[in-house]
């Protein structure tokens, strides 16, 4: 796998510096040599280039919202110069200067999606139309991240999607102005199968708790299909609401299901919730079919396993990303995010901080923050050094392939951080799929 794709302009970033050497500090008016000779949404005209970060500040996904936002932060300054750099100095493309984008100083505005659709359209609609932000990025919740998306492909604005784990949002409501970082539901259950019978056998009878909304439903239908093609059966699988905290009810019926697994298919304080809830009903010390009763989380974060403390010991997940990669990129996130906050990134970090350079390369890249001069450069840009080693952003569905971690509850943990362990970095061959499964319709780019 390469490591750049080739530019789509005559003029590569290194001449772009050189002609524009004299004009390139913040306070200058830069050179923008732009691909299109027609207007766009939000073309940038002063000194500045507002981007918007979108994500939960209130409602059950906040503490991954905290920790999307200070990554952004964390992104801007290093793009503006700031800081020791981080991943800019790993990422294989070389177009990024610590001078902002295309000359123009980074700037950004924030908003609360509460993890309600309706709300980060709001947010987002906002900070398009009354912030000028030309890029909106942010999200953890794919019903926000499908939602925005949609209205961010209506505005003619480039989406860099944030934690969204649907596969919706590269599949049936993939958009051509959308692009998404972070793994899908099909690739988690693809990476845990295996791990799953080499642990549990494949004589295994499935419980799903499964949260309300598109996530929920793809990720269950993944693990379900991944499950079920190695012989385990789906006893029962019953939806629960994304605004639930007591999760008692929906856990007191499993044990006398017949089940022997309980699948987990909720995130951030609901898979916290469940998790305890599960615990506390006695499901980590029983025993069914002549089996020990065992839980899985087909999604898990670092700030969840934190939040569940010692119940998440020994249970299987898969992640995007974790802290303790020792790739060069992942080492110099770490240290980066370390120093400036005092502890280690979530994965949810990691992806927020990696789109907001690739949308900042990309611009650099195409000459332009057009977006469709944008969308052009990311389609089919193969890359690495931004942690899961080499990875490919597919030009059909907009969907990153790279490496995906099996990770489980470690039994002993160093430290308050150190709480999952990884067992496997499946390689991306093995999660990668057919663009055309899930359906949908890229579309056409819209510039405004």
């Amino acid at each position: 796998m390469s490591s750049k794709k080739p530019l789509h302009t005559p003029l590569t970033r290194r001449s772009v510096l050189k002609a524009s050497a004299a004009t390139a500090a913040f306070g200058s008016a830069p050179i923008i040599f732009s691909s299109k000779a027609h207007a766009y949404a939000n073309e940038p005209k002063g000194s500045e280039v507002k981007l918007g970060f979108n994500v939960p500040q209130s409602g059950p996904y906040a503490d991954e919202g905290a920790d999307e936002l200070r990554a952004y932060e964390l992104a801007v300054e290093h793009l503006n110069g700031g800081g020791d750099g981080g991943m800019m100095g790993t990422f294989s493309s070389d177009a990024l200067q610590g001078n902002g984008i295309l000359g123009r100083k980074v700037g950004y505005v924030t908003g609360d999606t509460q993890t309600k659709p309706d709300a980060a359209r709001a947010s987002a609609r906002s900070m398009i139309e009354k912030d000028g932000a030309i890029m909106i990025t942010g999200g953890s919740s794919s019903g926000v991240a499908v939602a925005v998306q949609a209205l961010c492909q209506e505005a003619g604005v480039i989406f860099m999607a944030g934690l969204t784990h649907s596969n919706d949002t590269t599949g049936k409501d993939k958009k051509a102005n959308g692009f998404r970082h972070f793994f899908n539901s099909y690739m988690s259950g693809a990476a845990l199968a295996p791990i799953l019978a080499n642990n549990y056998g494949t004589d295994r009878k499935a419980y799903h708790l499964t949260a309300d909304y598109n996530w929920g439903y793809t990720t269950e239908e993944a693990v379900k299909t991944s499950t079920e093609a190695m012989g385990w059966e789906t006893v029962a699988a019953v939806k629960t609401p994304l605004a639930q905290t007591d999760f008692s009810s929906y856990v007191a019926p499993v044990q006398a299901s017949g089940a022997d697994v309980l699948i987990l298919n909720h995130y951030g304080a609901n898979m916290v919730n469940s998790l305890t809830s599960a615990v506390q009903f006695g499901l980590r010390n029983a025993q069914a079919n002549g089996k020990n009763f065992e839980i899985v989380v087909p999604l898990y974060s670092r700030l969840m396993a934190k939040g569940a403390g010692e119940n998440v010991k020994g249970i299987f997940g898969s992640t995007n990303w974790h802290w303790s990669l020792q790739d060069e990129g992942s080492k110099a996130f770490v240290k980066s995010f370390g120093e400036k906050y005092g502890f280690p990134p979530s994965q949810a970090a990691h992806t927020c901080y990696v789109q907001t350079l690739l949308y900042a390369d990309a611009c650099e890249r195409a000459g332009t923050h057009d977006p469709c001069g944008v969308a052009e450069a990311l389609e089919g840009f193969e890359f690495d050094g931004l942690g899961n080693g080499p990875t490919l952003y597919r030009a059909e569905d907009h969907q990153c392939f790279k490496d995906v971690l099996v990770v489980k509850g470690k039994e002993n943990p160093s430290s308050e951080f150190d709480l999952l362990e990884i067992v496997e970095v499946t390689p991306a061959a093995q999660v990668t799929y057919d663009a055309s499964i899930f359906g949908g319709d890229l579309g056409s780019c819209n510039a405004g």
